[in-house]
């Protein structure tokens, strides 16, 4: 049995409270481990303190806001998405420029993208890629 599944059947058989017991019950079964890479493991597992015992967290799926996409020639597209969204939504499309994406513009749930107007329908098609492969 790998680490990550030992470490997820301990928690899942017994409440355990603190990281020096999970250590000692990990060594106990042979498993010799960090306290500083349990935590990391823990913490890449999903598990979390709740209620005073260690448990895996139910993770929901997060959900990205919807996204349209608008041209308004010669040289801009307009990105319409939820309040709050529109800076991060410009942070990762600068991230990663297509040619002929100039830069963006954010506001709260507006993204104005400046286009070399010849290269506006590549970067459109290009975008619309991107934000269906969220």
């Amino acid at each position: 049995m790998n680490v990550d599944a030992l470490i997820l059947q301990l928690l899942a058989d017994a409440p355990i409270s603190d990281q020096g017991d999970l250590l000692a019950r990990l060594a106990a079964l042979g498993c010799e481990l960090t306290q500083s890479t349990l935590s990391r493991r823990l913490k890449r597992l999903g598990v979390q303190k709740v209620q005073g015992r260690y448990r895996r967290g139910e993770t929901a799926p997060k959900a990205l806001p919807e996204v349209t996409l608008r041209e308004a020639p010669p040289n801009l597209l307009v990105l319409r998405t939820s309040p709050g969204f529109a800076q991060a939504l410009g942070f990762s499309l600068d991230a990663d420029p297509v040619e002929g994406q100039m830069g963006t513009l954010a506001g709260d749930d507006t993204v104005f993208v400046a286009v070399l107007p010849e290269r506006l329908a590549e970067v459109k098609a290009h975008l619309l890629r991107v934000l269906a492969g969220r």
